[in-house]
């Protein structure tokens, strides 16, 4: 039953996503209000993360399952793809490459404010 009510309050995020993705005029997906709303939610304590944890981390656990459907989609959109594959692989090149950059740049700049911070609270 804990798991039906997680699921739920998981759920009501994403549905109040749909709805304002449905309200406001923004090229937004609804999952990214929905997730966006979570994340706020949790970080600012109005939902506890034991309201959503367990759940999440099981969610978590079957990710790579959930991406099978669109693997099987490109599968069956091959002869479409195989005209472009080249710039595709390009493309997927890039911005992983630009993803990483940034991702490790940005971590790098919160473990350096996190030091900075320890380092003026032993002064």
């Amino acid at each position: 039953m804990k798991y039906l009510k997680q699921f739920g309050v998981i759920l009501a995020f994403s549905f109040v996503g749909e709805l304002l993705h449905y309200v406001l005029p923004l090229p937004i997906p609804a999952s990214i209000y929905g997730i966006v709303l979570l994340f706020l939610s949790l970080e600012f304590q109005l939902v506890p993360a034991a309201a959503v944890e367990e759940t999440g981390l099981f969610l978590i656990e079957i990710m790579p399952v959930m991406f099978i459907p669109a693997a099987v989609g490109l599968l069956d959109s091959w002869n479409i793809l195989r005209s472009s594959l080249v710039q595709y692989l390009a493309v997927i090149l890039l911005s992983t490459i630009i993803v990483m950059v940034v991702s490790g740049s940005v971590t790098q700049f919160v473990i350096a404010q996190k030091e900075k911070k320890k380092g003026g609270e032993h002064q």
